[in-house]
């Protein structure tokens, strides 16, 4: 099963394509795609729909992986990503593609057996669990193979 996995995000949005194969979790892919503050929303949630579109296209996954909103003290923020969602679960459920939410405690127990595991554990904890080619990743990207990676953990794979 390959899984297409995003930490939504308008300014990063993480993107990672893992897969279970002989019951081993694979990386496929990995990226944080990128727009610009000099933008205006509209354009920027554009940019992220062609990427996420490309991706389906490239990879074809299975199912898409989304992790769901914290919402911090910028409503405004938490809207706008809440708009990258529900364009990014449009996407995958007109490709026909199984939409798959994970809260953030959800992925953090599922990758480090901690809840309240920060940011640096999780990305600590990553490697540990799939082979990563050697590079800088940003905080979203690896957000996003954890993300991956609890989907593939927690969803029944067929026989």
């Amino acid at each position: 099963m390959r899984i297409l996995a995003f930490d939504p995000g308008f300014e990063r949005l993480g993107a990672a394509v893992v897969e279970k194969n002989s019951g081993t979790d694979i990386l496929v892919h990995s990226e944080c795609v990128r727009t610009s503050a000099k933008d205006p929303f509209p354009t920027r949630l554009q940019q992220i729909g062609a990427a996420a579109e490309a991706l389906i296209e490239q990879f074809k996954p299975d199912a898409v992986a989304l992790e769901e909103i914290f919402f911090g003290k910028n409503e405004k923020t938490g809207v706008q990503i809440a708009e990258v969602r529900g364009m990014l679960t449009y996407i995958a459920l007109s490709r026909g593609l199984t939409v798959y939410d994970y809260t953030p405690l959800e992925v953090k127990i599922a990758i480090t057996g901690y809840g309240k595991s920060d940011k640096t554990a999780v990305a600590a904890m990553v490697p540990r669990l799939v082979r990563l080619p050697l590079r800088k990743r940003l905080d979203d990207e690896m957000d996003a193979i954890a993300v991956g990676l609890t989907c593939l953990a927690s969803i029944r794979m067929p026989h």
